[in-house]
């Protein structure tokens, strides 16, 4: 395993690797990460991890701040899955041009996590394109967990360059809450309410299998969580998998929440 920290250390690597692929990441590794990596590593014949802590992404300085760090247990996780490199740039690395036209995403995208986080898919974007610009994967693997940023990731890399987005299912613990980075901020009373919101949306889409979803049921719904399992959500919706417009049907749509549990925020889909 190579670790790499800088461009031109980086460059020297990667020449005529052909079929290579990237997973980006913010470090603090676990089993989700472990998917990616191995979703890699059987289609290409090379690949590279990222781990970078992209600070334009962050619309609250106090959660780029606290996001949990281990470089050292991350490193350890990669050498026992044999990955080929290691990127650890820093953030002059990374941002060493200005761009003349900001990058902006359009209005009808500007739902979901778009809505609460000004500027987070904007700063999800650049980051992604000057990566992809000093990588040259041929492919990207990220989890579904982060459902919308892989929806525009993929819109947005695919139109400028022939690297290919590879959407990979979501990696839950042994209670369905989807592991996260910063589940590792949360408190056991609240890891154990986050399990039971994920046990809820899982009990919405049975419950809404065949038969529409009345008008107003999911406001109500967001109410009642909220006061049951003591947390704040941004959203409880409905959308569609292709264009993630709303939807009154479970087919071919995924219930979208979005919720803070005692200062941390979590997202999941079902």
């Amino acid at each position: 395993m190579k670790i790499i920290l800088n461009n031109t250390d980086l460059n020297k690597a990667l020449e005529n690797i052909k079929l290579l692929g990237f997973v980006p990441t913010m470090g603090f590794l676990h089993n989700g990460h472990v998917s990616l990596i191995k979703k890699s590593k059987k289609i290409c014949k090379k690949t590279i991890v990222s781990i970078f802590i992209n600070p334009t992404q962050f619309n609250n300085k106090n959660d780029f701040k606290k996001y949990p760090k281990n470089l050292n247990n991350d490193l350890k996780i990669l050498k026992k899955n044999k990955v080929d490199f290691v990127y650890i740039p820093k953030v002059k690395d990374i941002y060493n041009f200005k761009r003349k036209v900001k990058i902006k995403i359009n209005s009808n995208d500007q739902i979901l996590c778009a809505k609460f986080r000004k500027n987070h898919f904007e700063g999800v974007l650049d980051v992604m394109d000057r990566f992809v610009k000093i990588i040259k994967p041929i492919k990207i693997f990220m989890g579904e967990k982060d459902f919308q940023q892989i929806y525009l990731v993929k819109k947005f890399i695919e139109q400028k360059y022939k690297s290919k987005i590879i959407s990979c299912k979501t990696i839950r613990d042994e209670e369905n809450l989807p592991l996260s980075s910063r589940n590792f901020l949360l408190s056991k009373t609240d890891i154990s309410n986050a399990r039971n919101v994920s046990q809820e949306l899982i009990k919405l889409k049975r419950q809404f299998k065949i038969k529409k979803i009345p008008k107003n049921f999911l406001l109500n719904k967001k109410k009642n969580l909220e006061k049951e399992f003591k947390i704040k959500i941004d959203y409880l919706e409905l959308r569609k998998l292709k264009n993630l417009y709303n939807s009154k049907k479970i087919l071919n749509s995924r219930f979208f929440i979005a919720y803070h549990i005692n200062h941390v925020r979590l997202i999941d889909n079902f």
